[in-house]
């Protein structure tokens, strides 16, 4: 394979070319009727690949993610946290709880292919905007409820959800840390973003059946059950061989050597899996006659307790008085793995990532210019994009409420002045950014 194909993939997949593609989704409109993370990430997910989200918020408040702010400190009157869940979404302040809000809705999802929502099991039902009502208003919809524990079941009722909670209630974070101490919660909101990612992977599903048999239907995702299905081997060897997997810190378990370790300049990861690998990390190490002996001579051996964390020592020891740069080139050249462990300063300037879009840069019409995290997949023909960040409370209701719904100015401010729709309350979160000089203008 020579430098020819990845020149080919590059202009494939150009970035330069993304705006000008079609999106996968166009056409397809969701409903966002959730808050915090999951529910809108899912959404967010679609929106991605140009689904219409329509975030639907309380008037004033709206989203109690827009208050969920890292340190305690608003970027501009808003929130990094609630931005990275809502790209590209049309937001609009309606009251649920209220008749006339609820009419409205009915209205929207009437005209929308899908509807996300991660409210308290029930909650729509109660309300008279649940499944059941939905789908004889629209027997074409995909209705997504996501919750910590799903909508039937003993721990459904009354139960709450948070990342940690789910994270804990998975077994997660009892395979999660070091042997000896204590379970660990995973550092960011995997319970969130993953559960988000197969709820939308359900989606997808479903819209394709409805493309077959012209019928929508009720998924029914739980985040606890989505990091289950996380966890590779832990079932079958519950099952299988009757014992729990154990902790076991930064090494894998299925592959040995692997740890992390620390360089005379930072830290890496290296690992060493197959014979072929290993033999190519002993040359590296000046030791090639480790890969000959009894203890680590084949991945079996290698795994085994006590040979596993001698050699682990053995590694460690090695990589100390070398830096970062020494061994990603001695990788390169003897076929093992490694890479640096890298913060979020490192990725979030890194050629690389940026040039992939992993690191998505927007000047976005309100903020002004910010990068995000884009869409990980890289689709050639449809690609993913963020059109713009998260926007204030009820940011556009014009465009909902006359463009979607037809209603007249009048009725707007009719529905207005009863407070059954409305926009941001003058509190950071929920408000754009101070000197904000109108929809369109860039703020500086």
């Amino acid at each position: 394979m020579g430098d020819d194909y990845f020149e080919w993939t590059e202009r494939l997949f150009d970035p330069g070319q993304l705006f000008a593609k079609p999106e996968a989704l166009e056409g397809v409109r969701v409903v966002e009727a959730a808050h915090i993370i999951m529910g809108p990430v899912n959404a967010d997910y679609l929106g991605e690949f140009g689904a219409e989200v329509v975030k639907v918020e309380l008037p004033g408040s709206g989203d109690n993610m827009r208050y969920v702010i890292p340190d305690g400190r608003p970027w501009k009157n808003g929130n990094p946290a609630f931005f990275n869940v809502n790209h590209s979404k049309y937001h609009v302040g309606l009251d649920l709880h209220r008749p006339e809000g609820q009419a409205l809705f009915r209205r929207l999802v009437a005209r929308s292919d899908v509807l996300v929502e991660n409210l308290v099991p029930g909650t729509l039902e109660e309300w008279g905007i649940g499944y059941r009502a939905l789908s004889e208003l629209n027997p074409r919809l995909v209705y997504v409820a996501d919750s910590g524990f799903g909508q039937w079941g003993p721990f459904s009722v009354g139960r709450a959800s948070y990342d940690g909670v789910a994270q804990v209630a998975s077994g997660l974070a009892a395979v999660s840390g070091f042997p000896g101490r204590p379970p660990l919660k995973i550092g960011v909101w995997i319970g969130d973003y993953f559960g988000a990612i197969l709820a939308a992977v359900a989606v997808l599903a479903a819209l394709e059946h409805r493309e077959r048999t012209g019928k929508g239907q009720y998924v029914d995702f739980a985040q606890s059950e989505g990091l289950i299905r996380t966890m590779d081997w832990t079932w079958l060897y519950r099952d299988q061989a009757g014992r729990d997997r154990e902790r076991s810190g930064n090494r894998d378990q299925a592959i040995a050597p692997s740890d992390i370790v620390a360089c005379r300049d930072g830290m890496i990861a290296i690992a060493a899996g197959a014979d072929d690998e290993f033999r190519g990390l002993a040359v590296a190490m000046g030791r090639a006659e480790v890969a000959d002996d009894p203890r680590w001579k084949t991945l079996d051996a290698r795994l085994r307790p006590e040979a596993n964390a001698e050699l682990c020592r053995l590694v460690a020891a090695w990589a100390a008085s070398r830096t970062v740069a020494e061994l990603e080139a001695l990788a390169a050249r003897h076929g093992f793995a490694a890479a640096p462990v890298l913060d979020a300063a490192t990725i979030h300037a890194d050629p690389h990532f940026r040039h992939r879009r992993a690191v998505f840069p927007v000047d976005d019409g309100v903020y002004g210019p910010l990068a995000d995290a884009g869409p990980a997949p890289k689709l050639s023909a449809t690609p993913g994009r963020h059109k713009w960040t998260a926007r204030p409370v009820g940011f556009h209701n014009d465009y909902v409420l006359t463009r979607l719904l037809g209603l007249s100015r009048e009725e707007i401010r009719q529905l207005e002045a009863q407070g059954v729709v409305g926009k941001w309350a003058d509190r950071p979160g929920a408000k754009p950014p101070d000197g904000w000089a109108g929809e369109g203008a860039v703020f500086s």
